[in-house]
């Protein structure tokens, strides 16, 4: 068993061309884990990821700030405490609000695949 302190995770830059803007940072929590990739991610101020879609479940727990989850069909504001599942294949997109950062834990199988699904 380990137990890991999620202050204590070094928070590394995380640029890729799924977000809408670089203030994003990932704390990689389980890194030897064989089955889960288990992340949290930092959203600055109105950064949040585009369009996408993942080929297993993804877990997201919601640790800090105000955030958003959308769908094509409904958004939501998500807040510190909220636990989102969102199905394998479902099109959505999450990320901070305009007048707050936000993070959250994400849970996805190891090995998954995301599609980026907006330019």
């Amino acid at each position: 068993m380990r137990v890991v302190k999620i202050s204590e995770v070094k928070k590394e830059p995380f640029k890729h061309p799924l977000f809408t803007g670089p203030d994003v940072t990932r704390q990689v929590l389980l890194p030897d884990s064989k089955e889960f990739e288990v992340n949290v991610v930092n959203f600055g101020k109105g950064v949040r990821n585009k369009f996408h879609a993942h080929d297993s479940e993804q877990i997201l727990v919601v640790t800090s700030g105000k955030g958003m989850i959308a769908t094509e069909a409904e958004e939501k504001v998500i807040g510190a405490g909220d636990v989102v599942i969102i199905p394998a294949g479902e099109k959505h997109w999450h990320g901070a609000t305009k007048d707050s950062e936000f993070s959250h834990i994400y849970v996805t199988r190891l090995g998954s695949k995301v599609t980026q699904l907006e330019k």
